[in-house]
């Protein structure tokens, strides 16, 4: 009788949602609520404030959330000690990244990743909005730059760079520029936004660029580049090969921001699963050591 209902108040304590909470568990939110209801009369205490609209914690509600938190985790941790004695991982992941460095980087790896593991199966969602990895039930995801969500535990997985580039065609016709501002008589070639990111002076400056392209995918910004159609600001994997064969050259060097994490993402209170373990591990390593 102790345990009735804890798992469904931690879960809606988690989501701040009965709905949520019941699609997380896979069981009715009638269920879900019902059993919460039994847990406070058990208790004799209102853990939860309900409205229409919201649902939270009340103040008892929040310290036996904690305590509550802190056994499961406890059993979490006993049923991992289980599951890293097995040989063989299994079981389904569910990540998400970002589109472009999740077609270009992540899943050729994670297609590498399955065939040595078998009995794993992974979905995959690319998409560039940062969703809610505890209320749409991911169990990870792999995320560029600073990080923002403190709600979250994370492991650097690599870096990225960030260049500005053009051809050897462009920079003997137009000239090199040495300085931030010497773009402004340039035709940069514009992504999704009109400004690109420096480091002038150890403070990050943001310096607004215009040209005659603007384009919102990164591999047609770097073709325009070795056609000799302007310059460009993009991240490694657009241009670390074209950089590596001398098709198109660094600009503005001294200028560049000192590179930025990859980095893994999973909820705080949830321990990473051997098998999620497993693929962080194998992405850390295969990444930084195909880093062109």
């Amino acid at each position: 009788m102790k345990w009735q209902g804890i798992d469904e108040f931690v879960h809606v304590a988690e989501a701040m949602s009965f709905t949520q909470a019941a699609k997380k568990m896979q069981v009715s939110t009638a269920q879900v609520s019902r059993q919460v209801t039994l847990l406070e009369e058990r208790l004799n205490i209102k853990l939860l404030y309900r409205t229409t609209r919201k649902v939270s914690l009340t103040e008892e509600g929040e310290l036996y959330y904690q305590h509550c938190r802190d056994i499961l985790n406890h059993l979490d941790e006993a049923e991992l000690s289980i599951t890293n004695r097995q040989s063989n991982p299994k079981g389904r992941i569910k990540l998400t990244a970002p589109v472009t460095y999740g077609e270009y980087k992540v899943l050729p790896l994670i297609n590498d990743f399955v065939g040595l593991y078998p009995e794993i199966e992974i979905s995959a969602n690319l998409t560039n909005q940062q969703v809610d990895l505890v209320e749409e039930g991911y169990d990870l995801a792999i995320r560029l730059g600073a990080l923002s969500d403190s709600s979250l535990m994370a492991k650097k997985l690599s870096t990225r760079s960030l260049y500005v580039c053009a051809s050897q065609e462009y920079i003997a016709t137009h000239g090199k520029p040495t300085t931030i501002a010497d773009l402004n008589t340039h035709n940069c070639l514009v992504g999704t936004l009109d400004h690109w990111h420096f480091n002038e002076n150890g403070n990050l400056k943001n310096y607004r660029v215009s040209g005659r392209l603007h384009y919102n995918s990164g591999f047609a910004l770097a073709d325009a580049a070795l056609k000799s159609q302007g310059i460009v600001q993009l991240p490694d994997y657009y241009v670390q090969q074209y950089l590596d064969d001398g098709l198109l050259v660094e600009l503005l060097e001294e200028y560049r921001l000192a590179d930025e994490g990859i980095w893994a993402l999973y909820p705080f209170n949830r321990q990473l699963s051997p098998k999620i373990r497993l693929l962080v591990d194998y992405l850390a390593t295969h990444l930084n050591q195909n880093l062109t």
